[in-house]
């Protein structure tokens, strides 16, 4: 049995896919306060009506709830998504049937401008491979008191590209700044005040082209939807560095896989791909310069915690009849 607690209170509280928010470090306490709370580690899709039958309140992450879910369970009142993205939840239909589906949009931010710099200094550095070679004797063998096997590289005086200048792109672009870096920024809403000598809005044609580093921090939209293509990749410098830790399908990886292949884009770093898990035909696999992570950024017990307090505190609101955070209003 996956289940982690069962207590009967208010309302029955059914969290669909609890393992990857508290894989054990956390507590449910604050949802046990508002209810009679099941957390199931896991749910595939053909279980999720079944397990959802008695539950007023449904907390998902990454487990879909379809119109034909809603339909089938009736008692349902809140839907409250353990994420930023939501696109999991048919909110439209959620919305017929007056149920308000709610998100965290901010948890995360330090979190994941960290890194977004761990991804690049791994690109600079090589760290973790020449730990390896020391490990398996290399250095204790060497004619010379040093060594490298890829280009080291030093970011001061460097353009940093972000793409999407929203909480976690100012907290990229502030890190950025700390390096001695200088910043180009795009996005549709401009706040003027963000602007100084090594911070500035710019085009995305000139973001593309003048930047080193391009950072994706974009919402995945119709318009964004593989805006790094071959045509915009044509845009950037030679030996550009491309990192994406927003969402998958910003990125066309067929194009991005060839121009890492031709050296048009030095390296790419992505904690997140278009399909997840990722298939083992992904054209990005076995790439010596594509370094790819598991959708960990937002992962530091940190940023989780903080999730979880956000995550009961929704619902607390919703309970009092002040929701918050509802995004099919």
């Amino acid at each position: 049995m996956d289940m982690k607690s069962k207590r009967r209170k208010v309302v029955n509280i059914v969290v669909l896919d609890g393992y990857t928010l508290n894989p054990g470090d956390l507590s449910w306490k604050g949802f046990e306060n508002l209810g009679n709370v099941t957390v199931y580690e896991r749910t595939a899709e053909d279980q999720v009506i079944s397990r959802i039958q008695d539950a007023e309140v449904v907390i998902t992450n990454k487990t879909p709830i379809s119109e034909e879910t809603l339909k089938a369970s009736s008692k349902i009142k809140y839907i409250g998504v353990l994420a930023t993205g939501y696109n999991v939840v048919d909110i439209k239909a959620a919305k017929e049937r007056g149920i308000p589906v709610t998100n965290i949009p901010t948890y995360g931010t330090q979190s994941v401008a960290q890194f977004v710099f761990a991804l690049l200094l791994e690109i600079c550095h090589r760290v973790g491979h020449h730990d390896n070679t020391v490990q398996e004797g290399r250095w204790s063998k060497s004619e010379d008191f040093c060594y490298w096997d890829y280009p080291l590289i030093e970011l001061a005086g460097k353009t940093m590209g972000i793409v999407g200048f929203g909480r976690i792109g100012q907290a990229v672009g502030a890190l950025a700044n700390a390096f001695g870096m200088k910043v180009l920024a795009y996005d549709s809403y401009k706040i003027a005040e963000l602007e100084t000598d090594m911070c500035s809005y710019a085009p995305l044609e000139t973001v593309l082209s003048q930047s080193d580093v391009i950072s994706l921090h974009a919402p995945l939209t119709d318009h964004t939807n593989e805006m790094i293509n071959a045509s915009t990749i044509s845009k950037m410098k030679d030996g550009v560095i491309l990192i994406n830790t927003s969402r998958g399908p910003l990125i066309k990886e067929t194009d991005l896989a060839q121009a890492l292949k031709d050296k048009k884009v030095y390296a790419a770093a992505l904690d997140v791909v278009s399909v997840e898990p990722i298939v083992k035909d992904n054209p990005l696999l076995g790439l010596d310069n594509c370094l790819i992570t598991p959708h960990i950024a937002w992962a530091p017990k940190e940023a989780r915690q903080r999730l979880m307090n956000i995550a009961v505190e929704n619902l607390q609101a919703f309970l009092d009849g002040k929701s918050v955070n509802v995004v099919n209003n």
